[in-house]
This record gives structure tokens, sequence and C-alpha cells, in this order.
């Protein structure tokens, strides 16, 4: 969907570039309240979110809806903007767009987060993007909480509370074969060696296996080793033991 040509009816192919000097004598019409030159600055920077809106590509949203919540942080950073600052408007939409489109992606989270937490961090992003317009670089959490007068703690959880949860199988790395997931990285102190197969009942078809299939299962689900540790131990590459899991898991299922 990232590659089509046509998002919520907006042929992309043909959308129209501003030169700088064309931005700058709309924006002063824009300030006199002409709104035929706030519609053809809108559609000359249609672009601007198109590359913003690729950074979420991998997130799974529709890019038709990112879109839409991409124009609508270009319209507040065009009402917004200060002609007497010497910043160029896409310095100053860009933050504003992508923070319209990660409030989306919050709201639009499966967890759920207090009013009070969601809150609390929407006046922190919202004042990291003017302390990063005015400054011209990211503020720290200290200047972040300064500028609330709150504690750096309290501006730190509410950030953390709005954080999008990683799917156990997001690709970390890719070797041209089979990719790692978060869940190939993870370390499990739960499970045991009868515990595992007692519920599973897989001791019969353990026995189909190689010994070193046999070994690498052992030390990832009775030892609960993570795939990093038993690559090292074994002295062969994290991806081989990725591809020897998979192919010694995939046999036990044969045989069960």
């Amino acid at each position: 969907m990232l590659n089509k040509v046509e998002i919520c009816g907006v042929n992309t192919a043909k959308l129209p570039v501003l030169k700088r000097a064309e931005k700058a004598e709309l924006m002063n019409r824009i300030k006199q309240g002409d709104t035929d030159a706030r519609e053809e600055f809108v559609q000359g920077n249609l672009r601007l979110v198109l590359s913003v809106i690729q950074r979420f590509a991998s997130r799974g949203e529709y890019m038709d809806d990112l879109f839409q919540v991409g124009c609508i942080g270009l319209i507040k950073a065009i009402d917004n903007f200060d002609v007497s600052q010497n910043v160029q408007f896409s310095t100053y939409a860009v933050p504003m767009i992508i923070g319209e489109i990660r409030r989306y992606l919050r709201d639009n989270n499966s967890v759920r987060v207090s009013r009070s937490l969601r809150d609390t961090a929407y006046k922190a992003l919202t004042a990291k993007e003017r302390l990063t317009s005015e400054k011209g670089k990211e503020p720290t959490i200290e200047e972040i909480a300064k500028e609330l007068e709150m504690k750096k703690e309290d501006v730190v959880y509410a950030l953390d509370a709005i954080q999008e949860p990683v799917s156990l199988f997001e690709p970390v790395y890719n070797d041209g074969e089979d990719a790692l997931y978060v869940m190939d990285q993870l370390k499990d102190d739960k499970n045991s060696d009868g515990s595992w197969i007692e519920e599973i009942a897989l001791k019969q078809a353990m026995t189909k296996l190689s010994d070193r299939e046999k070994h690498i299962l052992n030390m990832r689900f009775f030892e609960g080793k993570t795939q990093m540790e038993v690559a090292d131990e074994i002295g062969i590459s994290q991806a081989q033991v990725s591809r020897l899991e998979k192919t010694a898991l995939s046999n036990i299922k044969k045989h069960i």
C-alpha cells in the first residue's frame, strides 16, 4: 500500500512541488487571511506528509488513515507557523506531523492507559515539539520536566506508559534467509524439562531428533537460554541456531 499512486483520492504522482520563494509568498498571503493561498500551500506540501508517513509503514496501519492524520498535522503547522522566526516551514512542520500521527497511534492502541497519564504524556510531547522548534534540537527529559514544572520521574513514567507494545514476532535481524525475532532474544526461567515435556508430551518425538537438535532445544526450552547464548556455547551463528531450532520444532510436529 505504501507504493500505490493514489492515497485518499490524491494522485501522489501529480502532487505539485513549491519552491522556497513560492512558499514564503503563499505563507504571507495565508497570514493575511487568503484561503486560496492556504489551499495551494497545503497541496504543495502533501509530499512532505508522504515522506513522514513512510516512517510508520512497518506498523501495519492503513496508509490512507496515516495520510489523513498527517494532513491534520500539516494544517496545524500552517496555522501555527510563525513567519517572523528564521526557520524553514518543513523544519517546523515535520515534528508537528509526526506528533499528530503518534497521537493517533496511541489513541488507537489496544493497551489502556489512564486519562491522567495520557494527559501528562501529551503535555510532555507538546513541550518537546515546542522546545525542538525553538532550539533546533531535541530536548532532554530534564528540560521537558522543567518546562512543565514536573518531576523528571513523572514525565518518564507517563511517556513510557503510552509506548506501543512490541510484538514477539517483530524482526530484529535478517541475514537474507531466516529472520530473527524478538522472541528469539528472550530467556525463559520458568519452564523445565519435566513440565515442558509433561505438558506437551514430546518425549517420544524428541527421540527422532539428531543429537545437535536435541542439544539446542534442551538449552533453549529446558535451560531457558537465548539463541545468542546457545550460539556462543556451541560455536555457530545465531542465525544457524534459529534455523536448526525451527527445523527441530517442525520435525517434532510431524511426529506428534
